[in-house]
């Protein structure tokens, strides 16, 4: 790719000069766009649930496993330029829970709304039960997300289509599990000693009381591009 046209969601002016200085010109619509690259956490969500017309590529969207880091956009636009670069596709995942409904590219968390309140929880897939727990919360994240609060919490960073990362957050034991499953989970509170919240991509969405399971599901896939590691700066 020779001569590439690229479209900005959240950029500091770092992105527009990196295009320029590559060869490239920057247009106001993905859909006539051969790349839309986001800067920053929340653009690449916003972008990625607007289903985009032009794959992504995330810049300083986490710690460098799935985006670009801000000293490494120079060397990416110049990969994608020269025609580098290549798309993954990346789950986005459907929550319901009572009626409620969402969506989430990066994680999907329960956690214990007070400080230093343990509630129990439990974790199923569709052929059986996977854990029950004592901890602050649980966390589910897309390989897109895996870098972000789940590896923080003692979880795996995960390549494109190898799963989801199911990780407790400071589970009350001496031995931490975490696991990867290859289809989407249902949580349940089992038994809540504070009120329990739904973040959706570390959004507060609602409450979720003891007993209502939170169905996760495959809802649609975001194609995200991909620089040689040597390009990712």
């Amino acid at each position: 790719m020779t001569e590439f046209r690229v479209a900005l969601a959240g950029d500091d002016g770092t992105v527009r000069a990196a295009i320029e200085s590559a060869g490239g010109a920057v247009v106001g619509d993905a859909a006539s766009a051969d790349a839309l690259v986001t800067f920053g956490e929340e653009a690449l969500v916003e972008a990625a649930l607007a289903e985009p017309d032009a794959p992504v590529l995330p810049v300083v969207a986490g710690d460098g496993a799935h985006s670009v880091s801000k000293l490494g956009v120079d060397s990416a636009l110049a990969a994608l330029a020269a025609g580098e670069a290549w798309t993954v596709d990346h789950p986005v995942l459907g929550v319901a829970v009572d009626g409620d409904r969402f969506r989430a590219v990066l994680d999907v968390t329960l956690l214990t709304a007070e400080p230093a309140r343990i509630s129990e929880y439990a974790v199923e897939t569709r052929e059986e039960p996977l854990a029950q727990f004592r901890s602050d919360g649980v966390v589910v994240a897309t390989p897109a997300g895996s870098s972000g609060y789940a590896r923080a919490a003692g979880g795996p960073v995960l390549t494109p289509g190898t799963g989801l990362s199911v990780v407790p957050i400071a589970p009350f034991t001496t031995k931490t599990e975490t696991w990867v499953v290859d289809e989407p989970p249902t949580l349940t509170v089992e038994r809540d000693e504070a009120a329990v919240q739904l973040l959706v991509d570390d959004d507060a969405e609602r409450r979720v009381p003891a007993g209502v399971p939170v169905e996760l599901r495959v809802d649609d896939a975001v194609e995200l591009l991909r620089v040689p590691r040597h390009r990712e700066g």
